[in-house]
C-alpha cells in the first residue's frame, strides 16, 4: 500500500529536517571553533532560525488547513505565536 504524503507536510518535513540539519552544524561548529565569543554569536544567528521556522511552518499547515479552519481560530494561532514571539523580545 501507497502513502501519499499531503504537499504542505512534506514541506514542513523538509523545513524541520533543514532547521535540525542547521542547529547540528552549528553545534559542530561551536565544538570545532572552541571559543566562548565565537559560539555565541553562532547561537546568536540561531535565534534568529527558530522564530522564522516556526512562522513559515506554522503558516504552511494553516494554508493546508484552510478549508477545515475558520478565520478566528487562524488568527488566534498567529496572534499566539506572535505574543510568544513578544514576550521573548520583552523584558
Amino acid at each position: 500500500m501507497v502513502t501519499v504524503i499531503e504537499r504542505a507536510l512534506l514541506f514542513i518535513i523538509m523545513l524541520r529536517l533543514i532547521s535540525g540539519s542547521i542547529e547540528i552544524t552549528a553545534a559542530a561548529l561551536m565544538y570545532k571553533f572552541n571559543d566562548l565569543e565565537k559560539a555565541f554569536y553562532i547561537n546568536t544567528l540561531l535565534a534568529l532560525v527558530g522564530p522564522v521556522i516556526l512562522i513559515v511552518t506554522t503558516g504552511i499547515a494553516l494554508l493546508g488547513l484552510a478549508d477545515k479552519i475558520s478565520l478566528t481560530r487562524m488568527v488566534c494561532l498567529f496572534a499566539g505565536i506572535f505574543l510568544i514571539l513578544f514576550s521573548l523580545k520583552s523584558e
